[in-house]
């Protein structure tokens, strides 16, 4: 294993080398494995790339309900569960990088380096709750297996060096995102829908800035998950079958966190289905409280970039909720001065541009350069990201 400051001389260049990297993550809404194989041609802008290939793979179902209930606050019932875990999940990536590959007809001694994000089970960057004063982020899925089982180097951990340095560790998207939509032009946002939404403003002069917005899909998929049995609600169907509950939705705002300026960030472990029960009144139809998730993921999206930056003229979608058109639908209505349109106008698949970013944070890593935005995440300078853990 080769730390940050332990990676060799030789690794450390001026730009990122051409080349195969692939990425790995599974969100919030652990609704699957991401994998994408991409191709970084040479120099440093990132924007000369392209998706060979990029799928998405299932998780067990067992080890998914286990995921998921950690990653909304559940404990493991002991040590030996959590590492068991570890290595659970660092087999699935392994197995989505091996499927990958096969299917794209790439060999592993071809690609520089798999970036994995892991699985969140725990983000606490302003302190663990039982004390306030020990900050840390927690995505298990042990970067030394991917390695073994792939014979690919493989980096890891992105997240716990920026918290290290007092930032939050999230999004460590933005950099990516500046550098492939961002425009001279026009105030933009691209905007990720994954289990939680998160914004990379792009003002076309100034600071590039970023922050999670609240729920995108996560209350939705797992209401769905509740009361149809389906891991989501396909193009907000089951939103369209009823009305939004205004007394539900004052309550869901009311909640403290939307409030918080930027730096901020969060995951299931705030925004689960206890926290939605806790909140509703009783006697409710489940199809109104599926419309009035769907109004909060909106309201709270809109609501953080008319704040943050008003003068957007284009919001560039990516992540699983591009797919529900009915919330994109609804976010075009609170957001008439700008246009709301998908990644795929600008060649980007929206369904992977996250796993494409973590396959550029390994590259990045891998030559010695930073990966977060201090503007983004509140730390204290730019930093190397991830641990690397060689091929053999």
């Amino acid at each position: 294993m080769v730390e940050n400051s332990s990676i060799p001389a030789d690794s450390r260049v001026a730009t990122p080398g051409a080349g195969l990297y692939l990425g790995l993550i599974s969100g919030t809404s652990a609704d699957g494995i991401d994998a994408a194989l991409v191709r970084f041609h040479a120099g440093a802008a990132p924007t000369r790339c392209e998706l060979v290939l990029g799928r998405t793979y299932a998780w067990d179902a067992t080890l998914r309900e286990r995921l998921v209930a950690l990653g909304q606050g559940g404990d493991a019932r002991s040590l030996e569960e959590l590492g068991t875990l570890d290595i659970q999940t660092a087999e699935a990536f392994a197995a989505a990088a091996r499927a990958l590959l096969e299917e794209a007809g790439v060999a592993a001694a071809e690609v520089a380096a798999i970036g994995s994000h892991g699985q969140t089970v725990r983000h606490r960057p302003a302190g663990a709750a039982f004390d306030g004063r020990h900050p840390f982020t927690w995505q298990i899925g042990d970067g030394a297996v991917i390695a073994e089982r792939s014979g690919i180097a493989t980096v890891a951990d992105f997240r716990r060096r920026d918290v290290a340095a007092g930032g939050h560790g999230a999004p460590l998207m933005p950099a990516f995102h500046a550098a492939l939509l961002g425009s001279a032009d026009e105030d933009r946002a691209a905007l990720n829908l994954g289990g939680i939404a998160n914004f990379t403003l792009l003002p076309a002069r100034g600071e590039v800035r970023g922050f999670d917005t609240g729920p995108a899909n996560c209350l939705m998929d797992a209401w769905a998950l509740r009361h149809l049995g389906q891991a989501f609600d396909a193009d907000g169907a089951f939103a369209a079958q009823g009305q939004v509950d205004a007394a539900l939705l004052a309550r869901l705002l009311d909640e403290p966190w939307f409030a918080l300026a930027p730096p901020k960030s969060t995951g299931r472990e705030q925004f689960h289905l206890d926290w939605v029960d806790a909140r509703l009144g009783g006697g409710e139809r489940p199809q109104d409280v599926q419309a009035t998730l769907l109004e909060l993921s909106a309201v709270t999206i809109a609501q953080a970039l008319r704040a943050q930056q008003p003068e957007t003229r284009r919001v560039l979608a990516c992540g699983g909720g591009v797919r529900n058109g009915a919330l994109l639908a609804r976010l075009a209505a609170l957001l008439p001065q700008a246009t709301v349109e998908t990644t795929a106008a600008y060649g980007l698949d929206p369904d992977f541009v996250e796993a494409m970013g973590f396959a550029w944070l390994a590259r990045q890593t891998l030559a010695g350069l930073p990966g977060n935005l201090p503007s983004v995440t509140g730390a204290r300078g730019l930093r190397v990201l991830g641990t690397v853990h060689p091929a053999a």
